[in-house]
């Protein structure tokens, strides 16, 4: 695997908008994002792109692929931050100079739909890239502790670190109202298979991650260590959604070869618990003898977590649940 350099005070940024549009963004939202990462001593720019909006509010692919392959060439940029999430970035594989990716390795991070960009890349240039916040989560004013303190983890400092649950979490609208927050005390991890594991990452938002199966952009996920998440737009069907989106999943090569999975917490409007997560899992030969955890911070949720995809991870799934992850 190929490890992009940390990231450090003084080091340039460039947003990017592989998915819905920089204009999506309120001024408010905007503004507070750019604060918060000047003040953590980035040097932000925007893809020449990023604001450009259709019926999709994205951009056209030409666009989308010019704006990353300028952040990848750009040598004053070491680190690309995604916009938002959306629901196109598989658009943009075909059209990828894998090549110059692999030329000029720097940290790439985002979440959601941003699994197909990240994931593809990863399979196709041995670059890790990481699954975490977006630049319009960098405007979080209230709870964003826990997503700059494992940002930091992940992206600034050197070694493994042990991912510990948060504290409280929240599933509101935090961009309409910043002061209103509506936090929910976190009971931690939940253990649905016992055991011990270690592996490579592989991972993000589940249904997006399905968008590659097929393709040669899928990455291999025999060793693998899955982290796993989706959205709750499907409301009260999440459970069936989640069932056979994992179902699939498990009929690609090299499924035989995972070897423990990690469940990211869940919306609110899923109507989603432990014992439904249970009875999915038990109902999957092919989790048998694997540990598999669910409640860790990353999602759809807040806050979240940034893990690097082509990683590792150990996992440790008991009476307790430990969780380290490191880039090599």
């Amino acid at each position: 695997m190929i490890v992009p350099s940390k990231l450090k005070r003084g080091d340039g940024i460039r947003v990017i908008a592989p998915a819905r549009s920089l204009s999506l963004l309120s001024e408010e939202i905007f503004r507070a994002a750019l604060d918060r990462l000047g003040d953590l001593g980035f040097r932000v720019s925007f893809s020449e792109h990023a604001k450009e909006n259709d019926m999709f509010m994205s951009s056209s692919v030409a666009s989308r692929v010019e704006d990353i392959h300028a952040a990848f060439r750009d040598t004053d940029v070491k680190g690309i931050l995604t916009v938002i999430g959306g629901f196109n970035s598989n658009q943009l594989l075909d059209s990828l100079d894998y090549d110059l990716i692999r030329e000029n390795p720097k940290v790439l991070c985002g979440f959601s739909d941003i699994t197909a960009l990240c994931n593809a890349i990863t399979a196709k240039t041995g670059l890790v890239t990481y699954s975490g916040p977006h630049f319009s989560t960098f405007a979080i004013r209230r709870g964003f502790e826990y997503d700059l303190e494992y940002f930091s983890k992940c992206l600034m400092e050197e070694g493994e670190y042990r991912v510990e649950p948060s504290e409280r979490w929240s599933d509101d609208a935090w961009y309409l109202d910043q002061e209103s927050r509506d936090f929910i005390g976190n009971e931690g991890y939940a253990v649905l298979n016992p055991g011990r594991a270690e592996g490579r990452i592989v991972g993000g938002n589940l249904c997006t991650l399905n968008l590659l199966h097929g393709t040669p952009y899928m990455p291999d996920l025999s060793g693998a260590v899955l982290f796993l998440e989706d959205d709750g737009d499907t409301g009260g069907n999440f459970a069936v959604e989640f069932d056979r989106n994992l179902q699939s999943l498990i009929h690609q090569p090299g499924f035989d070869g995972v070897r423990g999975v990690v469940i990211g917490r869940p919306q609110k409007s899923s109507n989603m618990n432990t014992e439904k997560f249970r009875y999915i899992i038990g109902t999957k030969e092919a989790f048998r003898n694997i540990p598999v955890v669910v409640g860790a911070d990353f999602g759809h949720t807040d806050p979240l977590f940034t893990f690097p995809i082509g990683g590792t991870a150990r996992l440790v799934a008991g009476e307790g649940v430990s969780i380290f992850v490191t880039e090599h």
